[in-house]
């Protein structure tokens, strides 16, 4: 009995798929992770509760059904901070206006030596106010009231006075983000916001998960004191505040 042999034929590799990193889109990982009780959800678009954090976010930025949904989400004409890979084509559709635009980066914790603060007091709603003065003296970023229910918030204190504070914002599956580090202008130079910073990220790594934070391009200082801690550039990221789209006429 003959068998005839066929040529051989290519060995046909399966085509690979780049998977985006949990962090190339943080805001919506943590409001559908670890954030999910605080999220505001209409299909592909979430966002925090407005006395907690600015921030909406798109399951995908390149989806108009997305957009859509956002619009859904924060009313017609409203005003809205969204985060994420907004680059090239992944802009907001027609009938969006962008009423701000900042570039960012993003890093992550390499090599960051952690230690707890035995000075650092924990900080919780009754510290707020204090918090929000910081805050508007120092202009770290967005912090509003409920912000400090996020995570942990760790503060430094001077004659009873907060002057320096830390603390946890976004937390994406594995990552919690480093936030609202700020001294008050008279105690700076004394190197506590990298105390807090790494006893922040000791609670951090305590539970397992990895340190990450974000500044503002320009921002080239903050980022050369990130840097020597031991974090690294991972990538840059665009904030859009935007206007939605009016309703029907």
């Amino acid at each position: 009995m003959s068998t005839s042999l066929r040529p051989s034929q290519p060995r046909r590799h399966p085509r690979t798929v780049a998977v985006p990193h949990v962090l190339d889109n943080a805001a919506w990982a943590a409001l559908t992770g670890p954030h999910a009780p605080f999220a505001e959800r209409v299909g592909r678009a979430a966002r925090y509760p407005s006395d907690v954090s600015p921030f909406t976010a798109l399951e995908d930025p390149a989806d108009p059904r997305a957009w859509d949904d956002l619009a859904a989400l924060v009313g017609p004409g409203s005003r809205t901070a969204v985060t994420g890979a907004l680059t090239g084509a992944a802009t907001p559709p027609d009938g969006w206006e962008i009423v701000q635009a900042g570039q960012g980066v993003q890093l992550v914790d390499v090599s960051l030596r952690v230690e707890p603060d035995p000075e650092a007091v924990r900080l919780g709603p009754e510290d707020v106010p204090e918090m929000l003065d910081l805050v508007a003296r120092t202009r770290p970023g967005p912090f509003l009231p409920r912000t400090v229910e996020l995570g942990s918030y760790l503060g430094l204190r001077r004659d009873g006075r907060l002057v320096a504070m830390a603390g946890e914002r976004l937390r994406p599956p594995g990552w919690t983000e480093i936030s609202a580090v700020c001294t008050d202008p008279d105690h700076r130079g004394q190197g506590l916001a990298t105390r807090l910073v790494r006893a922040v990220a000791a609670g951090i790594r305590e539970r397992g998960d990895t340190a990450f934070l974000h500044a503002a391009a320009a921002n080239t200082g903050a980022i050369r004191l990130y840097e020597s801690l031991g974090f690294t550039l991972r990538r840059t990221t665009n904030f859009l505040l935007v206007r939605a789209p009016d309703g029907p006429n």
